[in-house]
């Protein structure tokens, strides 16, 4: 009876599909039978296709961010299906193999970072992995998570927060367990969290005065006394032991919170011996410190071996005296001089970060870092610089002198900086005129470069071999020679966007013969045309806010594997600027391509050559009409691609739309035809 039932169902869907395509030309209804045989659904798919319209409007519309026009502002569009997907943007400039971009930020490949306490994440060859912590279970009475910390340590000390009864207790303990999650809210002052850190030190001296030998000899000592002692003598110093007195606890018994049964009971016997010592239980707080530790202004704090004293009002560097601190924290004040001796009690600092202050170059002094040794990431970014700081440490791998007043770059400014691999100095008056051509020569590592935001007409000289990633943009360069890029064989990606470039003054030699340029951005230039002699090894390029009206033929037929991420939106192309040839050479390979916001009045030619082609943006042009075979080849009968394609704001009728205009497309989720401007 199902089958007979289901027999029928199919019988009608065929006779109704029959004859709403009688008007089919022959080509096309050979095509549907053929697809109608090898899967039956392509008749629920020619259906709901041909009534675009009307399931439009019974889906739900989904809002989502996607446009960026000046890399700042969003505008939003309307989806007429939900898209699962994560959608590509405009901003997008995907820089050397194997980077990650996190939060805006270019990850190095094998780069290992922390977004938060408990997770630990690694940059492998483009992809972010991210594990969490797992933390061992401690057998100790109390318990805390140090501010920045993920796992409890145990401690010894009892504080305000302790005796409010909101200390984390240990397995062993009759109270029960607090989830971690509210860790954070029993933290100790940050004073106290200081003292445990330093307390390390004094607990290690008193350790090495106190041997194992001695500790063997009095429990000996010890044992032969009590053998022939009488009870009532034992007691009588129990006894002493309870009457009221001065409770002195030395600083080797701080360790005994957390020790094990046998440890404790050796340490009875020999204060058995030592009748001046009462035994202080874990639970009081621990009166004294050791001497000498430095103590921390308003404002700043301690999280392991970082103290951060950011927008704490600091007008000086405070003295800190702290060997074990790594990174130092001092944005946001307003911090005027760095004195010579600042950093002298901070001889292990790894990183330390100045931004946001009002530090002038002449109130540094000369030697100010010079004695941090391990200093390998400094930041003085928002400042008052006129020149970089003397002397810096030849251990220095990132260097950030952003948005100061940098006036000149002499030959000898980074004179061993040899290790030196990422050089940030945006938006200052740096050019051609007052950057020595040799001043990048002693930066044999030097990897990443960015020069944004000064005043440079030509691309600086001498850039280091080395160097793979270099951007300029929002500055003032014109051309590009054939001299630029002559020592950097190993660039992979050039940002050139927010300058005066015309296609006519990039010299045809300048990169055509690069074998590592995967990315080019030259957007918001005055470009008329694709530039011609663009690098073999190009995948991404980049030409958005242009003027550019021409897509020349064959530009594309040279590069190799092929260009992959093409950007031509917000220029001035139209039908008569693109044919079959323009992109010659990318059939294979281009996966992205943005035409939208031009003046285009039909689909592109070669489109459904494109057999890699994921992502499609035509919005925005002046397209009124889809035929069946601009997108989808009739010839074949394999599914496209195309995962996501835009023509909203365009002059479409939905309800004209041939049925077969998108058969190869798997999902029609992924078309967006809303909304459509009314002329």
């Amino acid at each position: 009876m199902k089958f007979a039932f289901l027999f029928c169902f199919f019988l009608l869907i065929f006779q109704t599909d029959f004859g709403q395509n009688e008007e089919i030309p022959r080509k096309q209804k050979k095509m549907y039978h053929r697809r109608l045989r090898k899967n039956s659904s392509l008749n629920h798919r020619s259906k709901r296709q041909h009534g675009i319209q009307q399931t439009a409007t019974a889906t739900p519309m989904a809002r989502f961010p996607i446009v960026n026009f000046d890399y700042s502002t969003e505008e939003e569009f309307e989806s007429f299906l939900s898209l699962p997907e994560v959608e590509a943007g405009y901003n997008v400039l995907p820089g050397k193999k194997g980077h990650c971009l996190v939060k805006g930020m270019t990850m190095y490949n094998k780069a290992v970072w922390s977004p938060d306490p408990c997770t630990t994440c690694l940059c492998s060859d483009g992809r972010v992995l991210c594990d969490e912590t797992m933390c061992q279970t401690q057998t100790c009475p109390y318990m805390v998570t140090p501010e920045g910390e993920c796992c409890p340590v145990c401690t010894d000390t009892v504080n305000d927060n302790m005796l409010n009864g909101r200390t984390e207790f240990s397995g062993d303990s009759s109270e029960q367990r607090e989830p971690t999650n509210v860790l954070p809210k029993q933290l100790p002052p940050p004073q106290v969290e200081m003292d445990q850190v330093f307390r390390k030190e004094a607990l290690q001296s008193e350790e090495e005065e106190e041997s194992k030998e001695d500790r063997k000899h009095k429990k000996e000592t010890a044992r032969h006394r009590n053998q022939g002692k009488p009870h009532r003598e034992r007691g009588n110093r129990r006894e002493r032991k309870q009457r009221p007195g001065k409770i002195r606890r030395p600083a080797y018994q701080q360790q005994r919170c957390g020790r094990g049964k046998e440890e404790d009971d050796e340490e009875e016997e020999e204060e058995a011996v030592r009748g001046d010592v009462f035994q202080m239980p874990c639970q009081l707080p621990i009166p004294a410190l050791p001497r000498g530790r430095p103590r921390l202004p308003s404002g700043c704090s301690l999280s392991y071996r970082t103290i951060s004293c950011i927008h704490a009002a600091l007008t000086q560097v405070p003295p800190l005296m702290a060997p074990e601190i790594t990174s130092l924290e001092l944005m946001g004040n307003s911090i005027t001089s760095i004195p010579a001796e600042a950093f002298n009690g901070l001889p292990n600092l790894e990183r330390l970060d100045l931004s946001k202050n009002n530090i002038s170059s002449s109130a540094i002094g000369p030697k100010a870092f010079k004695l941090l040794k391990k200093l390998v990431r400094l930041n003085i970014d928002e400042n008052n610089l006129v020149h970089i700081p003397s002397e810096l440490p030849p251990t220095l791998e990132e260097l950030n002198i952003n948005e100061n007043n940098l006036q000149a770059i002499d030959e000898q400014t980074f004179s061993g900086l040899n290790q030196l691999v990422s050089l940030e100095l945006e938006g200052n008056n740096l050019s051609e005129t007052n950057v020595n051509p040799l001043a990048f020569k002693p930066l044999k590592s030097l990897s990443y470069l960015r020069l944004g935001k000064n005043k440079f007409r030509i691309i600086p000289q001498g850039l280091p071999a080395s160097i793979e990633e270099l951007h300029l943009e929002n500055n003032q360069i014109e051309e590009i020679t054939e001299i630029c890029f002559n020592h950097t064989r190993k660039i992979n990606v050039i940002v050139l966007r927010y300058n005066k470039i015309e296609e006519n003054r990039i010299a045809p030699l300048a990169w055509i013969n690069q074998e590592n340029l995967e990315s080019i951005d030259l957007s918001y230039n005055k470009l008329y045309r694709v530039p011609s002699y663009l690098p073999k090894s190009l995948l991404h390029l980049v030409l958005m806010g242009n003027q550019i009206e021409l897509i020349p033929g064959y530009v594309f037929g040279h590069m190799e594997p092929g260009l992959e991420y093409l950007y031509l939106s917000f220029n001035k192309l139209t039908d008569d600027g693109v044919d079959q040839v323009s992109f010659y050479g990318a059939y294979h390979s281009l996966r992205e391509l943005f035409l939208d916001h031009n003046g285009l009045k039909c689909i592109p030619p070669g489109i459904q050559e494109m057999k890699a082609l994921h992502f499609l943006r035509l919005n925005n042009n002046k397209i009124r009409n889809i035929l069946p075979e601009q997108i989808c080849n009739a010839e074949e009968d394999d599914d496209s691609t195309l995962e996501h394609l835009h023509l909203e704001n365009n002059y479409i009728k939905a309800r004209e739309i041939s049925p077969y205009a998108f058969s190869c497309i798997r999902s029609y989720s992924s078309i967006v035809l809303k909304p459509q401007n009314i002329k």
